[in-house]
């Protein structure tokens, strides 16, 4: 597939991530995280177009939704932060497995990909809410970040979040075959 293919493609799945961010559909659980649809597009990227391709939407998205979006910057940097686990562990999967990107498709491959990102997207989203996202947003202290979200509730918030966001990418990319209609 060519430069202008993906670059064009990831402009435009930019663009659905921005307008979900928006008009943010979703669930705003009592803590303030938003379980939407905002990486959706960005790992349809993945699955469509590998991983450049998805590190562009994901970059292009968070600085539009830095500037749009009353959560801000620390709001866009830490879906940013979150979803890439998201996509990194997928990559790293296929490189070592020396599978391909379509091999997801497999529900083994799937649930092996799914789970694996899940669980580092939670592991590595704790210290950075506790540490930064929490304090910045809401001015408390780590420890009261987390008295106010405990780690347990952390990390099932992000796992949810995570299993939506690959869930329905996986299907619209390969359910509904969107990656095919985009590389043939």
């Amino acid at each position: 597939m060519n430069r202008t293919t993906i670059l064009t493609s990831a402009g435009m799945l930019a663009a659905i991530s921005v307008v979900f961010q928006i008009v943010h559909i979703g669930y705003q659980s009592p803590w303030g995280m938003w379980i939407d649809l905002v990486a959706i597009p960005w790992i349809l990227a993945y699955l469509i177009f590998g991983f450049r391709g998805s590190l562009i939407t994901a970059a292009v998205s968070s600085i539009i939704i830095a500037m749009v979006a009353p959560s801000g910057l620390v709001g866009a940097s830490m879906k940013f932060i979150a979803t890439i686990p998201m996509l990194f562990v997928p990559a790293l999967i296929i490189h070592l497995s020396k599978l391909k990107i379509g091999d997801i498709k497999k529900m083994r491959w799937f649930v092996t990909v799914l789970v694996s990102s899940v669980v580092v997207r939670g592991l590595f989203v704790l210290p950075v809410n506790y540490y930064f996202a929490i304090p910045a947003f809401f001015g408390m202290s780590p420890e009261q970040a987390m008295e106010f979200v405990p780690p347990v509730i952390m990390f099932g918030l992000n796992a949810i979040q995570g299993l939506v966001d690959f869930a329905v990418a996986w299907m619209l990319a390969f359910r509904f075959k969107l990656a095919r209609v985009v590389t043939v």
